[in-house]
This record gives structure tokens, C-alpha cells and sequence, in this order.
């Protein structure tokens, strides 16, 4: 059953593992939940439909694309971004933040907010709290996200310090602005916890944003360059701070490894461009580990990636197949193993909820890093 306002509920535990569910008038969310990210209103190399049939509830659209074109306030005049883009399901959209600071030519940061060229083609733009939160509600989102200012790491104290000051304040901003929409109530906004790789930063960050009293939580500034090891020691002291009854979103992770150490650390939501860009380029995630499809070793291979996928993609083409087309530069490949990717993800965000249901998370972590381990000899 959706519900008419945003709820989420936790129907079971195993170690920190959390299973649960995010209702919403769009649809519900069932966590752990991966979301397949859809940047400019298309996941890419995929039809909506396939996504839903893959099983994702939820996918991601991104503020600063959909800013610079085709723009808001069109998608708002074409019926929102669900509507634009036939996905009839929940949607989460991110600030726009990250991409500025990563794609935007000539930025400067102030404490209004950012200002910054489009990598498109030069326009100016400025992107405050209240604007950013201005764009989701035009493209209709379920799920918006404070801006906040996320840097690489490693970095310096001082700085690490000074972005997560300034995030805190534009989360406070972000939240009034999202408090003015009328019908708040049948959304969230989720703040960010930023603070690099600084335990007592993290620490006051997360204190900080429990104070705002969002409907979630998320997880910000990881998977920027530390190792896994920083980010698993981030979760470790993170996560435990954040509101057991709010859903935790970790942003921008990761490969499959990383969403089962994260989820027994804790975490119920997940993106990543990884499964699709990995697929455009002759990558392909399985429950054998990854496999290189453009490795001559598979030019007469008459095996597919997983005999046992419910997946066509993995089920009914041929690794010879597939090598020729990612050989051949042909689109069809990089469509086949987009779609291979994200039906592995899903199979193992929905193993992970199944186990954690009975009780058995630590097993299936175990059993499934194993077999990535085993790998298929013969043929990565």
C-alpha cells in the first residue's frame, strides 16, 4: 500500500542491516534499495519500462543537467519529470552541487550560494539553496536534496571544515525552502552529512542536521577519491548518529562490495553511475565478479554472462556475442550489458533484503564475497 504522505518503516534488523520501507504517493521504496541513476531524465542505454521490470522502485534525476536543458521550468510546462520522461514511480533528485563543482567552468562559491558557467555551452548561472530547491520542485521530485559543497579528498582541515560549515547552513536554508511548497507533506528532503574523513566533523555534522529534522538522511562526500577503508571507517562513525526511524542515503556508492559493506553498516539507499557506464564500456557485472567483454578470450565463447539470470541480456546472448559488439563499437552491446548491470544490482539489493529478513545477512555477505572471489575461472 503507497500512503498519501512520506513514511518510512522498518520491518527488521540483522546486526546493523536494515530492512525496510520508504511509502509514498508514487509508489514505495523498498530498502536496501539501489537507484538506478537517470542524469538527464533517461537512465542511458535503457527504456523506462525495463528499469521497472529489473525491479528498481526508485531511480535519481540530476538538477544541474536538467537546469542547463532542457530546463525546469520546461519539464514543469511538459507535466514534471515523471510525466516527461514516463516514469510513473518515485524520483529522487540531487542538489545539482557535486556536478558544479565538478563539470562547471569559472565557479565561484559564496555563501549565497554558486555561480558558475555551463559546460554545455558558457551561460552563467547561479545556484543558491532556495533555487536549487526551486528546480526539484519544478521537475516534481519525491525526493529532493539540500545543496550543499562537496570537495575531493584529500584535503585540508581547514577546508574539510569551512564546506561543512557552509553545507550545514545552506541545509538550513534548503529546508525553509522546501518547507513553502504546498504539498511538503507528500515529499522529503533529505540533508547531507559532509565532513571528508574527519571523524569529529562527521560527527557534528550529522548532530547538527538531526537538529533540522528532515525525513532523511544523507550520506555526502565519500567515493571522492579516499579508499574504501576511509569510507567504511566514515559509515562506522556516522551512521549510529543519524535517527534510527529516518532512511539513509549514501551518495554515489559503488560497486558491489561496497553496497553489502555499507548495508551492514547501516545504509538503506544507494546510487551509482557505475552498473551503466560500466556496461557502455564493455563491462559486465555478474555473480561471477566483473568480466571484461572486450578480452580476446571471449571472442568464441558460447556461454552467456548467467545462465541463471531471469535477465534476457544475461540469459540469452552469447560472451562471443557480446565481445563483437563491444569490439565492433556497436550500440547494442553497450545496451545488452547496461541491461545485464542493473539486473545484477537489483538481484542483490533484493538477495540482501531477503536475508536480512531472515536473519542471515552476514551469510549471504560472506556467501556472494566468495563467490565474487571464485570468480568464473575460465572466463574473467
Amino acid at each position: 500500500m503507497t500512503s498519501e504522505n512520506f513514511e518510512f518503516k522498518l520491518h527488521a534488523r540483522d546486526g546493523k542491516a536494515r530492512r525496510g520501507t520508504i511509502s509514498m504517493p508514487r509508489g514505495n521504496v523498498e530498502t536496501p534499495a539501489f537507484m538506478p541513476v537517470g542524469t538527464a531524465g533517461t537512465v542511458k542505454a535503457m527504456y523506462m519500462d525495463q528499469v521497472r521490470e529489473l525491479g528498481a522502485d526508485i531511480i535519481l534525476g540530476n538538477t544541474y543537467h536538467l537546469m542547463l536543458r532542457p530546463g525546469a521550468e520546461r519539464v514543469a510546462k511538459m507535466g514534471g519529470l515523471h510525466e516527461f520522461a514516463r516514469w510513473p514511480y518515485p524520483i529522487l533528485t540531487d542538489s545539482g552541487g557535486f556536478q558544479v563543482m565538478s563539470l562547471a567552468a569559472l565557479r565561484k562559491m559564496s555563501e549565497q550560494g554558486v555561480t558558475f558557467k555551463s559546460h554545455i555551452d558558457g551561460t552563467s548561472y547561479e545556484l543558491s539553496p532556495e533555487r536549487s530547491i526551486e528546480i526539484q520542485a519544478l521537475l516534481d521530485s519525491d525526493i529532493q536534496m539540500q545543496l550543499d559543497e562537496c570537495i575531493a579528498l584529500p584535503a585540508e582541515e581547514k577546508e574539510i571544515q569551512r564546506a561543512m560549515e557552509l553545507s550545514l547552513r545552506w541545509a538550513e536554508r534548503s529546508a525553509k525552502a522546501f518547507e513553502k511548497q504546498p504539498d511538503n507533506a507528500r515529499r522529503a528532503m533529505f540533508g547531507i552529512v559532509q565532513g571528508g574523513d574527519n571523524p569529529s566533523l562527521r560527527i557534528k555534522s550529522a548532530e547538527s542536521l538531526k537538529q533540522l529534522n528532515l525525513k532523511g538522511y544523507s550520506i555526502g562526500g565519500l567515493a571522492v577519491g579516499e579508499p574504501q577503508e576511509v569510507m567504511l571507517s566514515m559509515l562506522d562513525i556516522t551512521c549510529p548518529v543519524l535517527p534510527e526511524e529516518k532512511p539513509r542515503y549514501l551518495m554515489g556508492v559503488g560497486t558491489p562490495d561496497d553496497l553489502l559493506q555499507s548495508v551492514a553498516r547501516g545504509v538503506d539507499m544507494f546510487d551509482c553511475v557505475m552498473p551503466t557506464r560500466a556496461g557502455r564500456h564493455g563491462t559486465a557485472y555478474t555473480r561471477f565478479g566483473k568480466i571484461n567483454l572486450k578480452n580476446a578470450r571471449h571472442a568464441e565463447d558460447h556461454r552467456p554472462l548467467d545462465e541463471m539470470s531471469d535477465c534476457p541480456a544475461s540469459r540469452d546472448y552469447s560472451r562471443a556475442y557480446l565481445h563483437h559488439l563491444v569490439r565492433a563499437n556497436e550500440a547494442l552491446g553497450g545496451m545488452l550489458l547496461t541491461w545485464n548491470n542493473l539486473s545484477y544490482y537489483q538481484d542483490l539489493m533484493r538477495g540482501m533484503r531477503l536475508a536480512i529478513e531472515a536473519g542471515s545477512f552476514n551469510d549471504f555477505k560472506a556467501e556472494t564475497t566468495e563467490q565474487w572471489a571464485r570468480g568464473d575461472i575460465t572466463a574473467l
